[in-house]
């Protein structure tokens, strides 16, 4: 039987200072028994390095473990140096665009799978589903693929097919949309001044459309004044993850916070309330990716608040029972064997080649523009 402390755990998934663990890790890793491990550029040297040190991790974890990573391509890509680099998501989307062929989103989604799983890990926290506006430009770059839902949909489900070809979990990100942000939720918490009816049409509707294919969806510390929501970062908010995420469009897949240490969570609620206000929002999971002591806090708030309340309690036993549920599912297949040198190589070979790829259509793209205008250009006459 679930004991309140196994139940408070089991809702957390942590990040690791370098690349061994350290003895004080170890011991609070026992303590704590996470739902599972989140590993950053900090933590990879190589794959062996990695591989081991996620299997003396995931031994103090929960069973079915997340071992997740974040490779979406392009500017986040923990595997960059130690792999090959990945291009960004939003140029294989213009790339699938401009030649007709969306097999290489599909590719791109398998490559990424193959790459996170010769690392030993089983889940990457892509696709991004955010829409690429002007507002976020700045702050979102290149890691949102397309202005509009469809075209964000299209390349999510061909992206989401390749990592499922190979057994990997992907997470849609951000919900319910960061496309209207003007600021970066790791520092504060940004208002985005967009209405209910705009969100549920444009930015809402790749959720929509994808909650079936969706392993799992990560919610934004972002908060939506003119929304229900009012100023509480959808993070802790019960309306965007009970009422909306779960209720309106139906989503049965794992619920996974942002990082509970950035700003955007942080200058709203300390940690201690933070989680537990996640908890009752609905969420199933909490990110807590640097510090040690963030981590002890959170798990200690969630064990006080369930020997304070005993609704809480309840609901913290009953989330930990169905995410495990959820993760025995997802991760049944367990972690596929290491590669061999030569296919390590082989692997890295295909990335470098698929990066050319889309290199070539961007240049391609590129010099048919610069042809274009210089055929515009008025001539100059004596």
């Amino acid at each position: 039987m679930t004991t309140l402390r196994q139940a408070a755990g089991s809702l957390l998934v942590v990040g690791l200072a370098g690349t061994e663990l350290t003895g004080l890790e170890r011991a609070w890793l026992r303590l704590v028994r996470p739902a599972g491990i989140i590993l950053f550029r900090r933590n990879i040297s190589d794959a062996k390095q990695a591989r081991a040190l996620l299997s003396e991790t995931t031994a103090l974890c929960a069973p079915n473990s997340f071992r997740c990573v974040d490779v979406e391509g392009g500017t986040v890509d923990r595997l960059r140096d130690a792999l090959a680099a990945m291009p960004s998501a939003q140029a294989v989307a213009s790339a699938a665009r401009k030649t007709g062929k969306p097999a290489l989103i599909c590719e791109q989604g398998e490559l990424i799978a193959l790459g996170v799983q010769a690392f030993g890990f089983n889940a990457t926290l892509a696709p991004v589903l955010d829409l690429a506006l002007a507002d976020s430009s700045e702050v979102m770059g290149t890691r949102s693929v397309a202005a509009t839902a469809e075209d964000v949909v299209e390349y999510a489900r061909e992206f989401l097919a390749g990592l499922a070809a190979h057994g990997v979990a992907g997470c849609g990100k951000h919900f319910p949309g960061l496309g209207g942000g003007t600021r970066d939720s790791h520092f504060e918490t940004p208002e985005i001044r967009r209405g209910w009816w705009e969100l549920w049409s444009e930015d809402i509707k790749p959720y929509r459309e994808l909650r079936a294919e969706l392993p799992m969806v990560m919610v934004n510390h972002a908060a939506y004044p003119d929304t229900p929501g009012k100023e509480r970062p959808a993070s802790a908010s019960r309306f965007w993850i009970s009422t909306v995420l779960r209720k309106r469009i139906g989503y049965r897949g794992i619920i996974f916070s942002d990082d509970l240490e950035m700003g955007g969570i942080l200058k709203f609620l300390p940690m201690e309330e933070a989680v537990v206000a996640a908890v009752r929002a609905g969420m199933d999971l909490l990110e807590i990716c640097h510090s040690a002591e963030s981590i002890l806090r959170a798990y200690e708030s969630l064990i006080a608040e369930g020997e304070r309340s005993a609704a809480f309690r309840k609901l913290l036993l009953a989330r930990s029972r169905e995410t495990a549920r959820k993760r025995a599912k997802l991760f049944a297949g367990g972690v596929p064997r290491a590669l061999t040198a030569r296919q390590f190589e082989a692997l890295r070979a295909r990335i470098v080649r698929f990066q050319e790829t889309i290199a070539k259509s961007a240049k391609a793209d590129a010099s048919v523009f610069a042809q274009a205008h210089r055929q515009a250009a008025p001539v100059e006459t004596a």
